[in-house]
Order: C-alpha cells, then sequence, then structure tokens
C-alpha cells in the first residue's frame, strides 16, 4: 500500500538521520540502549528503556528488533529483553585488545618497579587478568592472562570497587561468598567496605598476603576507562614493603593516568 511505503521510507530516513556528533542516530540510540541494559543488570523491559532513555516506545521496539535479529539482544520468555550472545565475542576480543594497549604501559612499571605489572577488568562478579609483564627478577610473582580471581582477596579488586555504591557491593560479597584463600584474607562484608573506605582514602589499594602468602600487591584503577579496569605491580612481601610502596605509588598512579589517556584516545580513533 502507498501509505505502507511512505511509513517504511520515514521510518529508513529516520534511522539513518545524521547525529549531533556526525554519526548515525540510530547507531549511537541502540549502543546507549545496550549499555543501558548492561548498567541494569543485562536484562530489562521496554518500558524501562523507554523511562530511562528519554526515547519513544515505538523507536525502542524498532531498534531492539534489529538487535534480536543480529543477535546482541535477546528476547526472554516473559517478553523482557537481555544481551545476547553475540556480545560476549566482543567482549572477549575487546578484552585482549585493550591488554594489548596497556602492555608498553605495564612494561615502563616494570622498569621502573622492578616487580611484575598486572591489568585487570571486573567481569560480573570476578577479577580477570587481561594482561601482564613479568619482573625480571629470578624470584617473581606470575599470574595467568584469563586467570579469573574473586574481588574480595585481590588489590585490583579492591581499586575496581572502591567508588561502588556499598550496597552492590554487600550483593556481590552475598554472591561470591567471600572464601578465604589465605588467614590473612578479607571475610566479612564490614571488613571489605573498611578496607574500600581506605583505598578511597589512600588513593591506591594493597593485596597484603591476602591472595597468597608470601605476596604483596599494589593496585590502581585506570581513571575514565572505556572499561572499569586497574592495573598492580606484585612481588614477594620482603621487597614490596611499606617504603617501597612509598616510591611504588606515585609510579603506578602515573602509569595509570597515561594509560587513561591512551585509552580515551583510541576510543575517539585519534
Amino acid at each position: 500500500m502507498p501509505t505502507s511505503s511512505a511509513s517504511d521510507a520515514s521510518t529508513e530516513s529516520a534511522a539513518t538521520k545524521p547525529a549531533a556528533s556526525g554519526g548515525v542516530q540510530s547507531l549511537e540510540r541502540a549502543f546507549d540502549l545496550l549499555e543501558r541494559m548492561a548498567d541494569a543488570g543485562g536484562e530489562v523491559g521496554l518500558s524501562e528503556l523507554s523511562a530511562s532513555s528519554g526515547l519513544p516506545l515505538p523507536t525502542i521496539h524498532r531498534l531492539m528488533r534489529t538487535l534480536v535479529a543480529t543477535g546482541y539482544v535477546r528476547q526472554q520468555p516473559n517478553r523482557r529483553y537481555s544481551l545476547g550472545p553475540r556480545l560476549i565475542r566482543l567482549g572477549e576480543s575487546a578484552s585482549r585488545l585493550l591488554g594489548t594497549w596497556a602492555r608498553p604501559y605495564l612494561a615502563r612499571l616494570v622498569e621502573e618497579t622492578g616487580e611484575t605489572a598486572n591489568m585487570a577488568l571486573l567481569d560480573g562478579d570476578e577479577i580477570v587478568y587481561v594482561a601482564q609483564v613479568p619482573s625480571k627478577h629470578s624470584m617473581r610473582m606470575f599470574t595467568e592472562v584469563g586467570r579469573r580471581v574473586l574481588p574480595h582477596s585481590t588489590g585490583v579488586g579492591k581499586a575496581l570497587l572502591a567508588d561502588t555504591p556499598a550496597d552492590e557491593v554487600r550483593a556481590l560479597l552475598a554472591r561470591t561468598g567471600m572464601p578465604a584463600a589465605t588467614e590473612k584474607t578479607i571475610t566479612t562484608p564490614e571488613g571489605f567496605l573498611d578496607a574500600l573506605a581506605e583505598v578511597r582514602e589512600a588513593g591506591y589499594a594493597v593485596d597484603d598476603n591476602e591472595q597468597e602468602i608470601g605476596v604483596r600487591c599494589l593496585a590502581v584503577s585506570v581513571p575514565d576507562s572505556p572499561t572499569a579496569a586497574a592495573i598492580s605491580i606484585s612481588g614477594p612481601a620482603g621487597r614490596v614493603t611499606e617504603a617501597a610502596t612509598e616510591k611504588i605509588v606515585p609510579i603506578l598512579q602515573q602509569v595509570a593516568s597515561e594509560l587513561s589517556v591512551a585509552l580515551a584516545n583510541s576510543s575517539n580513533g585519534s
């Protein structure tokens, strides 16, 4: 029918309308919806998306229909929408690339501190290590890239969760159960929240024999990272002393700041 094709033409025109940034508006809206779904825990209803995004329901429905058709969103039996399986491959590839970008900065950390340097992300309720450059010492720490650990027993976990609302931290800890990796591991929510308060005050996090006896780790978050990330150094407790900490932390913070700028430039296409 003529009215139908006119409608289709106007829909197509709206879908390809240039955005204020110079991009395609429908693409910007689709990615915004995906991020809102992730912020909401991965599953939402259309009305929730409309309320949070300010977009009309017909627009959201059209965008979600496209995302479902391409596998980036899945419609649940209860008619709500969840993030789809095709995003997993993209996320894994992006994590590997993030680790690749970080390696020169981690190498600098090793040169300036003498200890093994790591980069980690928060993936769900777990910490995943995405990059590492080992120390040149014969006695050094080694964490396999891709290894997953629980955040309550790690310096990077504390750094990544330091600014997370307390109720969200409690919910995460309730899901993980806070098992003890060593006798020094923090195993109560109150103890962990106190540790996060110390991170906010000091500007860095410490794992003091909490993941492995004999190992100390210092960590800071990467400011304004496209995805929450932290970098750290780890070494024998006999080398990563309180005196060494005073020298290492400013280096960690400087490298994190420089890495933040590099990641921002990469995400902006510079």
